[in-house]
């Protein structure tokens, strides 16, 4: 008696090993982590920097007279409209041309028309502020871009448990330091350590449920819930860190972010086996034969240009809105929550309704919405009137996304060795792409052209290229793999020898011995 119950937790750990289920909520868990991390930073961080840099050169101005409770109440009677752009720049400015003769406020309603001019004279260090948020934001990008290609073959040899709980930790490092970073040059190194972790999670996350669901339905299905992650992530992050940061503070979203990445760490060593190396029985296709691939290519080339649009977007249209809107802190998240919200329901949506219909016809046109999306965003002229394009191109992304990532599994079964990690590694670097060169390239384009045009340019390349989804209509079988799947065999032409016929995952140590056995 005593001995079941002791020995209770080890069964419920052995089925929860075996359950292609749980594999997915810890996946899940891990990229909604990720993206509200992604996200949470998009409102703080253009808000931080003109916050710190504006009041150093506050301080640095020859300010000799002390602030007056008229300058202070005034001050305080419009801070709360928007914190970039209170009176405080217009006091200082007076001070230092006036001297101590401050004139009196005049009424409410020269006061509104002053906080105009106010929004409109911080419009030339906004623009030079573009390109320092878009290289900030790039730069997670751009570390995920460099070490996918050295992931994607490590989890074939190592397995799929080691490089996620890497991920984790990472992941979690990169939080604590965000909370507590109080300058560029940190949150810099903050955002390319969140590269990393996001590397390792994505690769191995994704590769682990190709494996795990063999099948194309199942595979569709389970991951268009793991993209749901993701859009659960992006919905949540952006108006979560603009609220917490405008009524609590900075450090206060992060150190949540960090807390739930403990649950995930927990909730990982529980489900899976980080301490065992488990390497693929197969050798997978090497990474520059996927890459020649042409299938795999367009395929890769339209998830890049697709979540290129929504990475443009993220520092350059909150700077926009400032600029033209004078809009308030906890707008400039909410302006992206119609887009997360479509994104959720098109992933989940079309996770299954894709496979019916077609991958490749639902990647067509959601390309072509995504671009047309993007072309409507700068007819906007308040945060109503972005509810539209931005639901549309969120829509549109959900539709590439849960169309394409099972693609991209479905072309190495068909066509290559069905070994995962290699392939959504590549499939991790189309994403990494479009989300380094969008906004490291967005904030110099606004500069050089203006935001519309931007719109215009990223919005025809999405549409132009759409017709390429063609070719995933049929895309043939290799010579190897034609041979293999015309031999008469009891197992399905979609199981393959490295698969087991069984939904089993193999994570304990008892289903390698059973695999051993029937060997």
């Amino acid at each position: 008696m005593l001995r079941a119950v002791l020995g209770a937790p080890q069964r419920v750990l052995k089925e929860g090993r075996a359950s292609p289920q749980l594999v997915l909520v810890v996946v899940f868990v891990a990229l909604l982590l990720d993206n509200m991390l992604l996200t949470v930073v998009v409102p703080i961080v253009p808000t931080f920097l003109y916050a710190t840099e504006f009041e150093e050169a506050n301080s640095s101005l020859p300010t000799s007279n002390p602030v007056s409770p008229q300058q202070a109440l005034s001050s305080a009677s419009f801070s709360t409209i928007f914190s970039f752009f209170d009176n405080t720049t217009t006091i200082v400015e007076r001070s230092a041309t006036m001297g101590s003769a401050l004139p009196t406020w005049p009424p409410v309603t020269e006061a509104s028309s002053a906080h105009k001019n106010n929004c409109l004279q911080g419009t030339e260090f906004l623009e030079e502020e573009n390109v320092r948020v878009g290289v900030l934001f790039a730069s997670k990008a751009l570390m995920q871009l460099l070490v996918n290609p050295f992931v994607g073959p490590l989890t074939n040899r190592i397995g799929y448990h080691i490089p996620m709980f890497a991920g984790f930790v990472t992941m979690f490092l990169s939080t604590l330091m965000f909370a507590f970073s109080g300058t560029y040059a940190l949150l810099f190194v903050a955002r390319t350590l969140q590269g990393i972790g996001s590397s390792f999670s994505s690769v191995a996350g994704l590769g682990m449920l190709a494996s795990v669901y063999t099948g194309d339905y199942e595979r569709g299905r389970a991951m268009g819930i793991a993209l749901g992650g993701l859009a659960l992530g992006v919905l949540v992050g952006a108006p979560f860190g603009s609220v917490m940061y405008e009524f609590v503070g900075k450090s206060a979203p992060f150190l949540i972010l960090a807390f739930l990445a403990l649950l995930d760490g927990v909730l990982q060593l529980c489900i899976l086996q980080p301490s065992k190396v488990s390497p693929e029985s197969v050798k997978g296709t090497p990474l520059l034969t996927l890459l020649k691939d042409p299938y795999i290519l367009v395929a890769a080339g339209s998830i890049c240009f697709a979540n290129m649009g929504v990475a443009i977007l993220e520092p350059t249209l909150p700077i926009w809105m400032m600029q033209t809107m004078c809009s308030p802190e906890w707008q400039l998240g909410l302006a992206f929550l119609p887009a997360s919200v479509s994104y959720l329901i098109g992933t989940n949506l079309f996770g299954v309704l894709a496979n019916r219909i077609g991958r490749w016809l639902c990647s067509l046109i959601g390309m072509m919405l995504v671009g047309t999306s993007l072309l409507c965003v700068p007819l906007a002229h308040n945060i109503f009137g972005l509810i539209g394009p931005n639901a549309g191109l969120g829509f549109a992304i959900g539709m590439v996304d849960s169309s394409l990532m099972p693609i991209m599994g479905h072309l190495v079964d068909l066509r290559h060795t069905s070994v995962y990690g290699s392939v959504y590694a590549i499939a991790d670097v189309a994403f990494c792409v479009g989300f380094a060169i969008g906004p490291s390239t967005g904030g110099a384009i606004v500069r050089a052209i203006g935001f519309p045009w931007l719109m215009v340019v990223i919005g025809v390349i999405n549409i132009v290229y759409a017709p390429l989804c063609y070719f995933l209509r049929s895309p043939p079988a290799t010579e190897e793999k034609l041979a293999i799947l015309s031999q008469d065999c009891p197992m399905e032409t979609r199981m393959y020898a490295t698969q087991k016929p069984t939904k089993e995952f193999p994570l304990g140590e008892s289903s390698d011995e059973e695999a051993d056995s029937e060997e």
